[in-house]
């Protein structure tokens, strides 16, 4: 249940919807659940994703969906249309390839101006690249910042008056980093830590109402399992701000609020930035 994290830096990973032909993984998810949501066989979604861990989906990782122009044939050379945002080097990152094979494959492809839904073809690594190599390694732990923050950043409120730490920051029995849960006490709003704007204010499956705040110096804070939310995205907010009501968690009886601030991207334990 690793909320956040890898786009929480620009907001252009888990929290938005601005990579098409991209879906993010969310708790729960499984790769069978998500290749029949989108309607796609489950061997197509696994080949354009060869590093994805059906066992071992980290929350926020982006897996690609294939459109009805791609392929994936088991002879090793992709189909892959070009979307918004593709580089050629994360393409080749992607797929298993590398940059100078999929210019040499095609002809007047220019790496600085690609055009978004040319059909490219990519090759890779043997005959059966493709097609058999549906077991990936498995991805490594997250792992929490512990670079100096930047000065004068700190000694924030806590976003619940009076609430209870349930569940601490830190690496789970998987060695997952998970985020904080802060159960409410009799005051259930959570509060903005710090001065920022707010960058997402919305639902996501599996996490209810989440609100995410981009503050100088480079970071953030997460506000997940909300229940009425009491900002909108572009708002500027101070500490003290109100930024949501909770929910009441089905599966703790509680009024819980997953915590989560992030420097640059990476996560942080929020005990170093409260007081």
């Amino acid at each position: 249940m690793l909320l956040l994290l890898s786009g929480c830096a620009g907001l252009a990973g888990p929290y938005s919807s601005s990579r098409p032909g991209w879906v993010t993984v969310h708790r729960g998810d499984t790769l069978s659940g998500i290749a029949r949501e989108a309607g796609i066989p489950l061997l197509r979604l696994q080949r354009f994703n060869p590093n994805a861990d059906s066992r071992h989906l980290e929350v926020g990782q982006q897996l690609l969906l294939p459109n009805h122009s791609e392929r994936a044939p088991g002879n090793g050379r992709y189909r892959y249309r070009i979307r918004p945002g593709d580089t050629l080097a994360g393409i080749a990152r992607q797929l298993g390839s590398n940059v100078n094979r999929i210019q040499n494959a095609n002809s007047g492809l220019n790496e600085r101006h690609l055009v978004i839904g040319r059909v490219i073809t990519v090759p890779v690594g043997g005959a059966s690249a493709a097609g058999s190599k549906l077991r990936p390694a498995r991805p490594a732990p997250a792992r929490p910042s512990t670079a100096p923050l930047p000065s004068g950043v700190g000694n924030w409120p806590w976003p619940l008056r009076g609430g209870t730490v349930k569940r601490n920051f830190g690496p789970d029995q998987r060695g997952q980093l998970q985020p904080m849960i802060i159960a409410a006490g009799n005051d259930r709003t959570a509060r903005a830590v710090s001065g920022g704007s707010v960058r997402f204010a919305g639902t996501m499956r599996h996490l209810g109402g989440v609100v995410i705040v981009h503050h100088p110096h480079n970071l953030q804070t997460v506000y997940a399992q909300c229940g009425q939310l009491k900002v909108d995205e572009g708002s500027s907010v101070q500490a003290g701000t109100p930024i949501c009501n909770i929910a009441n968690s089905a599966s703790t009886g509680r009024f819980d609020l997953l915590f989560d601030i992030r420097h640059a991207g990476r996560p942080v334990n929020p005990r170093r930035l409260l007081k």
